[in-house]
């Protein structure tokens, strides 16, 4: 049996470009070391994307896209058209994942807590404010990775919220403190739950990507019964988008708010510095078998 041809997709478009650059030489050498013939493309183009694609005919798109266009449903929907089948989360879960809005409303529906929240565009906030009381937390509907994401502590913090699109649809969202929690499910189970202490205000893109700025607790520091309900959120959220092989949902816990549900990634990071790793290691899974389940778990929708 022949081994099966990978092309693993890394730049993008969105913010999160530089990211996936940097995760791309792991991925690569992961599945190399599997015996997979290994193809990596740096998307610039769409058409020269279809040019690859038709040329080198993967079997399996390793999806190594962050953010808009690379994790919200837009490369899973052409690569269901195009019949590759393609690793993370299909079309449907990974447009419901990346929008924190409708995420909230979904995890609501199957019983978990999240922070009050308001959504509305950015022209709106400015010049009309918000109902939900000082502190909360500013942060696009639709980004990943913390960017664009501001914490209001007062009116004049306002002042510091800036968007180039005005219309940019935002959430305003009750600031919640305490621990800043985060856990990986990997085929519907989740396995233990790490604790970010950041040396900066929060959990920022800084924070995430630059080593030495963050501690990971792992595991978290905190009540047994507590790590279960983080557990079970993850897994519930989970299998109600249909995510399929890896997820990682991020929470924040204090005895007043209990666990609260921040948002999905169903596309999470695979960086030296990055979460799911971390914790797939915790559990006996090393990178390079967490690379060779994403890719033998690829699919697309069929026709």
């Amino acid at each position: 049996m022949m081994n099966k041809k990978v092309l693993v997709l890394i730049g993008g478009f969105s913010a999160e470009r530089e990211v996936s650059l940097s995760s791309g030489d792991d991925i690569v050498k992961a599945l190399k070391s599997k015996g997979y013939e290994v193809i990596v493309h740096d998307l610039t183009d769409v058409w020269k994307l279809i040019d690859v694609i038709k040329k080198e005919k993967p079997d399996v798109v390793f999806n190594g896209l962050y953010g808009n266009w690379g994790e919200d449903g837009e490369i899973q929907g052409m690569l269901d058209l195009m019949q590759i089948p393609y690793t993370h989360s299909g079309l449907k879960a990974s447009a419901i994942g990346m929008d924190k809005y409708i995420t909230k409303m979904v995890a609501k529906s199957c019983g978990i807590r999240v922070a009050p929240s308001q959504k509305m565009t950015a022209r709106d906030l400015l010049q009309n404010g918000t109902v939900i009381p000082v502190p909360f937390v500013v942060k696009p509907v639709c980004d990943g990775s913390s960017v664009g994401v501001f914490i209001v502590n007062s009116q004049e913090d306002l002042l510091k919220v800036k968007y180039k699109d005005l219309d940019k649809d935002i959430l305003v969202e009750k600031y919640i403190p305490g621990h800043e929690l985060t856990v990986m499910c990997l085929e519907e189970k989740a396995y233990v739950v790490t604790e970010l202490k950041a040396g900066e205000d929060f959990y920022d893109y800084k924070a995430k990507y630059t080593a030495g700025v963050t501690t990971h607790v792992l595991p978290a520091e905190i009540p047994y019964e507590i790590s279960e309900i983080c557990k079970a959120y993850a897994e519930k959220l989970h299998q109600r988008l249909g995510c399929n092989t890896v997820s990682r949902v991020d929470l924040r816990y204090n005895p007043e708010d209990g666990v609260v549900l921040l948002e999905i990634n169903t596309n999470p990071g695979m960086t030296s510095l990055s979460l799911v790793p971390e914790q797939a290691k915790y559990a006996g899974i090393s990178y390079e078998d967490l690379c060779e389940k994403l890719v033998e778990n690829a699919k697309c929708r069929k026709l």
